[in-house]
């Protein structure tokens, strides 16, 4: 198990808030909100990604729509149950600091994450119509009392070659971004639901070795 459970996790971005802040939860009288910030990738898209903050962060007024966001935190899943006793895993990033800019040109956009964690799923290995090698990856992370989050990951390429041979329970971890990826979602009824997922897109990779403590970077 990795050791300091606060280092497993490391996620950080900068971006434009698109979303003003909608409440989420209380805990304690202690009240969440989520925002969505805009960080744009190298070939000129987006990502849409949700920032889940504590009220006692900074004032709500604070939260302009066009300003932009300085976040540090963690990349954190959780099971949103329905009426009907299913459930869908929610994944946003759970800010432990933000600073907001009044000058947009201060500081570029960012998108980063470092993951320590556990194969929980045997990976995905799979090529696309374009000859792309993609493996999807299951990454169990672990969090104070106990608990983990779930974030689904995805490598590609030599990367993806190199996830294929992993099994459940090895310890990996990983470097990447953070991404949206929108996809139709067939319902019971027939009728088709516009959904996003978000998942972890690695760019370099490390499985930590039992024996003899050994290394391997990928």
């Amino acid at each position: 198990m990795p050791g300091n459970i606060m280092e497993n996790n490391s996620a950080s971005l900068t971006g434009k808030i698109i979303s003003k802040p909608e409440f989420s939860h209380e805990v304690y009288g202690e009240g969440f909100y989520i925002i969505t910030v805009e960080v744009p990738r190298l070939s000129d898209t987006y990502d849409y990604i949700p920032v889940m903050f504590s009220e006692r962060l900074l004032p709500l007024e604070k939260f302009e729509v066009g300003k932009i966001a300085v976040i540090e935190g963690q990349f954190r899943s959780y099971n949103n149950y329905n009426s009907e006793g299913g459930h869908k895993l929610l994944l946003t990033v759970f800010a432990r600091d933000i600073v907001i800019l009044d000058e947009p040109d201060e500081v570029k956009a960012s998108n980063s994450i470092y993951l320590n964690g556990f194969i929980c799923k045997a990976p995905v290995y799979r090529t696309t119509p374009f000859g792309r090698e993609i493996a999807d990856i299951l990454l169990a992370v672990n969090r104070a009392y106990n608990k983990s989050d779930y974030i689904p990951c995805i490598a590609w390429g030599r990367n993806a070659r190199y996830a294929s041979n992993f099994e459940i329970g090895d310890n990996i971890k990983v470097w990447g971004r953070i991404q949206s990826r929108n996809y139709q979602k067939k319902l019971p009824d027939g009728s088709v639901e516009e959904r996003t997922a978000y998942e972890v897109s690695i760019s370099k990779m490390e499985i930590i070795k039992n024996n003899n403590n050994k290394n391997d970077r990928q």
